[in-house]
Order: C-alpha cells, then sequence, then structure tokens
C-alpha cells in the first residue's frame, strides 16, 4: 500500500509538471498544504522532502520553497541544470573548476550580459560528468552581480544552480541558445578523455532571471556519445529536449510555449 505522503508527492509533481506551480514560483505554505490534503504537517514535509530530492523544488531557511523544474526534459522555455537532468535519468552528475579568473568583459561578453565593456566577469571552465565519466565542458562567464556568489561555491560543487538558489534566492528563469557542432580542440580533447577533432555537440547559451536580468553566457561542449537533442513538432508547438543517447536514458516533451527562428551563431542573444 502505498504510503500518504508518497500519493500527495506524486499529486505534487504532476501538479508541477502541468504548471499549476510554474518554475520560480512557491509552493502553498504547509499549512496550507495540509489543510487541502487532510493530514499532518509531518505528512505534508516528508512530501516535499522527496520533490527537493529530485531537485524540483528548492527551499531556504525561513522561505517558502520555490519550484526549480519539472520532470520534463530540458525545454529552451523551461531550464533544468545539469545535475537536475542526470537525476531525472537516474545518474549522478559531477562537476570540476578546471579554471577560474575574473577578466574584463570583451564585446562578446558586454553584449550578451547587457554590460559595459571592460567591466569586470568571471570566467570559469568545468568539466562535468555523468557518474564520473566526463562528457560536457561548460566555459562560462559570470556577470559582476553574481560572481562573487559563484566564486565562493566548492570547486566540486555538482549544481551550481541549486547552490546559487540556496545561497542567494536565484532561480534560472529563461535561456536564449544557438546549437552548432565543432571539432574537439587540444583543450576539449583532453578533458573530454576523447580524441582530437572527434565531433562535439556545441550550446551556446544566455541564461537570464524571470524579469529578464542577465546571469550568464555559457559554451557548453557536449561528447557527441553523452547526449542528443530532439524537436518534437506540431500545429499548436515546437519543442527541442536534451537527451541521452539510446542505453543512457531518454528524456523527451513539449512546453507550453515555444516559437522557433532562424539564427546565426554569431548573433548575439
Amino acid at each position: 500500500m502505498t504510503a500518504r505522503h508518497e500519493e500527495i508527492a506524486d499529486e505534487l509533481r504532476r501538479a508541477i509538471d502541468r504548471e499549476q506551480y510554474t518554475v520560480g514560483s512557491r509552493l502553498p505554505p504547509e499549512t496550507e498544504l495540509a489543510a487541502h490534503y487532510g493530514v499532518a504537517r509531518g505528512t505534508i514535509r516528508q512530501a516535499v522532502a522527496a520533490l527537493t530530492s529530485e531537485g524540483l523544488i528548492g527551499s531556504r531557511q525561513g522561505a517558502r520553497r520555490v519550484v526549480l523544474a519539472s520532470r520534463r526534459s530540458q525545454t529552451f522555455e523551461e531550464l533544468r541544470s545539469f545535475a537536475q537532468w542526470a537525476r531525472a535519468m537516474g545518474r549522478e552528475a559531477t562537476g570540476r573548476v578546471v579554471h577560474q579568473e575574473y577578466r574584463p568583459a570583451t564585446t562578446e561578453d558586454a553584449i550578451r550580459l547587457q554590460l559595459r565593456e571592460k567591466e569586470r566577469v568571471l570566467y570559469v571552465l568545468r568539466v562535468r560528468g555523468l557518474d564520473g565519466e566526463p562528457v560536457l565542458l561548460e566555459r562560462t562567464v559570470y556577470a559582476d552581480w553574481i560572481a562573487p556568489s559563484v566564486e565562493s561555491i566548492e570547486p566540486d560543487c555538482p549544481s551550481v544552480t541549486q547552490r546559487l538558489f540556496e545561497d542567494t534566492g536565484l532561480v534560472f528563469a529563461y535561456g536564449e541558445h544557438v546549437i552548432d557542432a565543432v571539432a574537439a580542440g587540444a583543450q576539449d580533447a583532453e578533458l573530454l578523455d576523447i580524441r582530437r577533432t572527434s565531433p562535439l555537440l556545441r550550446v551556446r547559451r544566455v541564461t537570464t532571471t524571470r524579469e529578464g536580468r542577465p546571469v550568464e553566457w555559457s559554451d557548453d561542449r557536449y561528447r557527441g556519445d553523452a547526449v542528443s537533442f530532439s524537436v518534437h513538432n506540431s500545429i499548436a508547438n515546437n519543442a527541442l529536449a536534451r537527451s541521452a543517447p539510446k542505453g543512457r536514458g531518454e528524456l523527451r516533451d513539449k512546453p507550453q510555449r515555444t516559437r522557433t527562428r532562424h539564427q546565426t551563431p554569431e548573433a548575439p542573444k
């Protein structure tokens, strides 16, 4: 027989999936949830703890819990961190900072992050892994206002997204992405343990808050055998979702609102 807190957790998951609670929104207080489901607050805490462990919601001391993701794959309207995506597949996400430094914003940094040229930004190169196997390089530039919080995070933190929420309350809400293929250079090949010139799937993205304030922009390079992207089209909507190839698990879904665009790799977002 399914425990009551498990039933409630599943109902909350479905509510998040159908966007009754959207990313960035707060769940109702424990007292309100307890009254709605006719249970004690302890039962609600057990249900919420399950969703927290899955990376669907986050909590900060003294504040109501915030929705961070749904169980859907990472769509290009609802962002899910690499660690959240990995957990949804039952995989363990790992991360390691290879290099980190402050530098003056380049012209591209300034355009993408809406900053002045030469303004100080934080550049971070990370290797991300699934179950300890390197699959992704992230070259990320953080805006000056969030850089100190990023700098304080330990180098092997598996989820920077989760940590920034816990430390600052920041929710990554929107992103613009450009996807293409590139050949692995010497550094890429060494860090991903592949041959030089091996094909990599590159995703260049700019992430913002719900208010549209740029947080970061990144050049992410995935090993070709690690992930794939699928496109679902219909009259009502179009969805682009990240998934693992066959044998590594697969996650796909359609968001409620997306649109397709013709983009050039050089077009700043």
